[in-house]
């Protein structure tokens, strides 16, 4: 390949990159479909394989989906529900243990005076300011309001990735042979070797992870319903299939699970056993589970996954952060492709130099 050719691809990257980055709001939807047809295209093929139409494949594949997603929904929501009308309930016994227990310790060591907190003071204070506390309302619901646009453009996120992944689903082999046929013919067995190594790898990613995440939510459930904590399943079951999310399935677990536990019982036997379970389990998980199921081969550096969920978040939302570390994984053939062509390059051999 010659310079002039070389500058061209480079010049193509650049635009396409720059292109992207100012579509970024619009190209959301259509790179999360990608990824949904990406993951759902072997299903499709395997059912395909067994005498069944594309197309039918699709919608069965599409029918599956929403059964699965209807089930953990069912599952969720009732639990959020109860813990929410629970802690109402309890709010009489958050006061009384706030005033018996936070307040001295606040009076200790910050001088706080109990007076200062008592609810008859705070509803003084609350009707003092309630105008302040209505412009505020009101500024809040203004901004609401403003926001219409996003609320907007969610919803038809929530309609428009369903339909493009469809179609993508349905013609992904036509779509992508169109695409590898635009490749140089010169530079098709490096993009062939590339895009194979770049399918097994999250291939490999992805399946592990699904284990992962199946793993921490079947072992969350069990030991927190040996402890004794009300709706241990709905609990690891959240846990679990946030683990894709680094920290998040974790963080939202210990919430909801200490949430409960101090809603429970009186003493603090609960919670303590609580993160404990927490602990381990994110331990496991990074020593033992996500090295063998997930593989060293496609391990990444914690550094590199926290700088890939806050590029993925900043340039593409929440779409970003999920899709982030799939996208990681998958740079890291280039990485590796780019280190390969530079190691055998006269400029890492020679210096550069002519020989």
């Amino acid at each position: 390949m010659s310079m002039a050719q070389k500058g061209w691809i480079v010049v193509f990257l650049a635009a396409a990159a720059l292109l992207i980055y100012f579509l970024r709001p619009v190209l959301t939807p259509f790179l999360a479909s990608f990824i949904l047809a990406y993951l759902g295209s072997p299903i499709v093929d395997r059912l395909e394989r067994w005498k069944l139409n594309r197309t039918l494949a699709v919608v069965l594949v599409f029918v599956l989906t929403l059964v699965v997603l209807g089930l953990v929904l069912v599952m969720v929501i009732p639990m959020v529900v109860r813990e929410i009308a629970v802690l109402f309930t309890h709010i009489p016994q958050v006061i009384a243990w706030f005033q018996a227990h936070v307040l001295p310790w606040l009076t200790a060591h910050f001088g706080v005076q109990p007076e200062s907190l008592a609810p008859a003071k705070l509803m003084q204070l609350v009707s003092s300011n309630f105008v302040s506390a209505g412009k505020i309302v009101g500024q809040l619901l203004l901004s609401v309001s403003s926001s219409g646009g996003a609320v907007f453009e969610f919803f038809m996120n929530l309609v428009l990735i369903p339909v493009v992944t469809f179609y993508l689903l349905r013609d992904w082999h036509r779509m992508l042979d169109r695409i590898g046929a635009l490749i140089p013919r010169v530079a098709s067995p490096a993009v062939d070797r590339l895009v194979r190594e770049c399918d097994s790898v999250l291939a490999a990613f992805l399946r592990g992870q699904l284990l992962v995440m199946i793993c921490l939510a079947a072992l969350y459930s069990l030991v927190l319903s040996i402890i004794g904590l009300n709706n241990p399943v709905a609990i690891g079951v959240v846990a679990g299939m946030l683990s894709f999310v680094p920290y998040l399935g974790v963080i939202t677990g210990v919430t909801l699970a200490l949430i409960t536990a101090l809603l429970q019982a009186n003493g603090w036997i609960l919670p303590l056993e609580v993160v404990a379970v927490f602990t381990v389990g994110q331990l496991l998980s990074d020593l033992v589970l996500t090295p063998r199921l997930v593989g060293e081969r496609i391990g990444l550096h914690p550094v590199l996954v926290i700088f890939a969920i806050l590029v993925g978040g900043a340039l593409f939302g929440f779409a970003g952060i999920l899709l982030s570390l799939p996208a990681a994984a998958a740079s890291t053939v280039l990485v590796r492709y780019a280190r390969e062509r530079y190691v055998e390059s006269r400029l890492y051999r020679e210096g550069g130099e002519a020989p």
